[in-house]
């Protein structure tokens, strides 16, 4: 009879070791998901109706592509929105709304709340500019959304601003 030990079949054996951020675990992707959806909702709800009163939709009815200038007001206004509704979470906490429902937050490389006004810049502001390039904008922030999958569950947002986003506890 064959030593169970020493079977050619049997599938390899890994010990798995869960990676951790100033002793935190690394937030899962689902739960990452869903606050950049809660987020993405409540902008939402905040910017349709900033949009009417600044005539942002005016053109939308007609068929009409809108002009520079009102993709600019867009841009302006979706920026003061994100600042108006999570601005005093991120600099408080490192979290969005989203994030703070879900229990997740960002920190930097050593698991501390990082600078707020460099990880904004570097994580939201840069990548929300990016959004803004024609044709390659879409392209690059695909990629910068697919880069979760690697192993250290970082996007390419999390890689610039220096960040990680971790599971806080219960």
């Amino acid at each position: 009879m064959t030593d169970p030990q020493n079977n050619p079949y049997q599938a390899p054996q890994a010990p798995l070791t869960q990676e951790t951020v100033g002793g935190l675990p690394l937030a899962p992707r689902g739960t990452r998901l869903g606050a950049a959806i809660i987020d993405s909702l409540i902008l939402i709800l905040v910017c349709l109706p900033l949009g009417f009163v600044f005539g942002i939709y005016d053109g939308i009815t007609s068929g009409v592509q809108p002009g520079f200038g009102q993709q600019a007001v867009g841009a302006v206004l979706g920026i003061v929105a994100f600042l108006a509704v999570n601005g005093v979470f991120l600099s408080r906490y490192g979290q969005t709304v989203g994030k703070r429902l879900l229990k997740i937050a960002i920190v930097d490389q050593d698991g501390h709340k990082p600078e707020w006004i460099p990880m904004y810049l570097k994580r939201y502001l840069l990548w929300g500019l990016v959004a803004y390039i024609p044709l390659l904008g879409g392209l690059v922030l695909l990629v910068n959304y697919l880069f979760i999958f690697r192993g250290d569950r970082r996007c390419l947002h999390d890689l610039t601003a220096g960040t990680r986003v971790v599971q806080l506890p219960a």
